[in-house]
């Protein structure tokens, strides 16, 4: 009997040790969830202190790149001076920042390049509050159009952005894409847009928004645009937008962003809740330069 009792005593004794133990060990994660979520935080906060500082740090561009954007960007005159002189620090910022990778025939990626692209990029932040393109990496830069990275897939392509982090150009269309500013065509503003879109992880024409009431007024805005548009390619009609925004919804607001910046009048005739709400979105109005 008294070793029956002492068997419960250390069994109980066990249960009770295995018990504690589980409590710290549960507790020593919640602690140790607790540090990363804090050093996540720091580290985010960390970063935008030091871009920040940079955005202040950085001076205008030389005349020697903004020589380029004369020769490459003819949007860039019709900016209002103002939004120039907050415009050329974040270029800088992007181009230091961002990485860039010469792929197929191209040999370099030179500052000319860099410039030009990322004065047309940062059009989509200098408006509003941003994160810089906080998943974007690096940006791929072929001479020409090129194929998919599957070797299964052969489609020829201008531009694409990767949720990975990725922004894949053709220089020639960048150069055609910004020396046009008229056509509403512009392959570094629609492949921008979809990083944008990317923040809040998928693409889907829906990019972070303050609140509620912000994503119920786009949603209502966009949803009806592009029913139109939609409804306007199958009966035939001509449209300011280009025809490839129909594709999807994410598309759409890629296509809709080159054309708020390039036919911002058109745009706001055509589609004037949709005009409304990119203006809100990012913070200009093209539509009065």
């Amino acid at each position: 009997m008294a070793e029956v009792r002492k068997d419960r005593v250390l069994g109980l004794s066990l249960s009770l040790s295995t018990a504690y133990l589980l409590v710290v060990n549960g507790f020593l994660w919640i602690l140790w969830i607790v540090a990363l979520i804090a050093i996540a935080i720091w580290a985010f906060g960390f970063a935008k202190r030091r871009r920040m500082t940079a955005l202040k740090e950085a001076g205008p561009l030389s005349d020697e790149d903004r020589g380029y954007l004369d020769d490459h960007f003819d949007l860039y005159e019709k900016i209002p001076a103002e939004v120039r002189t907050r415009l050329e620090p974040l270029v800088q910022v992007l181009m230091a920042e961002k990485n860039f990778e010469a792929c197929g025939d191209l040999e370099e990626v030179t500052r000319e390049m860099k410039v030009v692209i990322m004065a047309q990029a940062a059009l989509l932040l200098v408006g509003r509050d941003h994160r810089f393109f906080s998943k974007l990496r690096t940006v791929l830069l072929y001479p020409d159009a090129f194929s998919g990275g599957r070797m299964d897939d052969e489609t020829v392509r201008l531009g694409e952005s990767w949720e990975s982090g990725s922004v894949i150009l053709s220089w020639r269309s960048v150069q055609r894409g910004g020396e046009d500013e008229r056509d509403g065509r512009n392959v570094v503003i629609h492949e921008f847009a979809h990083q944008l879109d990317q923040e809040n992880r998928h693409a889907d024409g829906l990019p972070e928004l303050e609140n509620r009431a912000a994503i119920g007024n786009w949603a209502h805005a966009f949803s009806a645009a592009y029913e139109d548009f939609c409804k306007d390619l199958d009966a035939g009609r001509k449209t300011v937008m280009d025809p490839y925004g129909a594709t999807n919804p994410a598309e759409f607001f890629a296509v809709a962003t080159e054309t708020f910046f390039e036919k911002a009048k058109q745009l706001n005739r055509d589609y004037p809740e949709l005009y409304e709400q990119l203006k809100r979105y990012y913070g200009l109005s093209p539509m009065d330069w």
